[in-house]
């Protein structure tokens, strides 16, 4: 009969090798974002896998209008305001992609860890916190609040761990996972319950 331990270690093999495709840091997420005050007039983006670099680039007006103008599509509804923030992302990472001068590709592969312009899910979650917090010091969230990062997975679990951004719906106090990571850089990030979020992973399903 195999041991429960011996399984585990199985799984965390399996799990690591897997890793070597694609994966993420296991480092701490800067939640700091922008904080209260003074609008930004530029805006961050870390890279290389754990935030390792970081390109800063100005916000001028034709992107700070550009924001605003996707989020006013979404201030009828909390619905209508998730769909606006998926767009709001894809918008900050072709800004990001061209300040860096590269594109990220989905699913971070681990073996690009350290590559210019290429981003695990340390940097992805931290950028997309970033930009939601902008959104936030710009009155631009009407339906929302942007919550701390959030993780999943411990390899043991069949599932390598996984950061995500976070929103609060203020009307019913649900979570929502923005989960930019397995799309290339201006795809549209995941948006869904955070607690079904938490359940997903495993063996590297989306």
């Amino acid at each position: 009969m195999i041991s429960a331990g011996f399984r585990h270690l199985v799984v965390a093999f399996s799990v690591a090798a897997t890793g070597l495709l694609a994966g993420c840091a296991t480092g701490a997420v800067d939640n700091r974002g922008y904080g209260a005050g003074p609008i930004p007039t530029r805006l961050t983006a870390c890279y290389g896998y754990g935030c390792r670099m970081e390109k800063s680039f100005a916000v001028g007006k034709s992107s700070a209008d550009r924001f605003a103008a996707i989020m006013g599509e979404g201030k009828g509804s909390p619905a209508a305001e998730r769909a606006a923030v998926r767009k709001a992302v894809a918008y900050y990472e072709e800004l990001s992609a061209s300040a860096i001068g590269f594109r990220d590709g989905p699913k971070s592969p681990v073996v690009a860890s350290g590559e210019k312009g290429q981003m695990d899910c340390v940097d992805e979650s931290t950028n997309t916190h970033h930009l939601l917090v902008y959104l936030e010091t710009r009155g631009l969230l009407a339906h929302h609040t942007v919550q701390q990062n959030v993780t999943r997975g411990a390899l043991v679990d069949g599932r390598y761990p996984h950061w995500t951004a976070v929103l609060r719906d203020k009307a019913d106090g649900k979570k929502w996972a923005v989960d930019s990571w397995y799309e290339p850089a201006g795809g549209l990030p995941d948006v869904v319950e955070l607690a079904y979020w938490r359940t997903r992973g495993v063996w590297g399903e989306r």
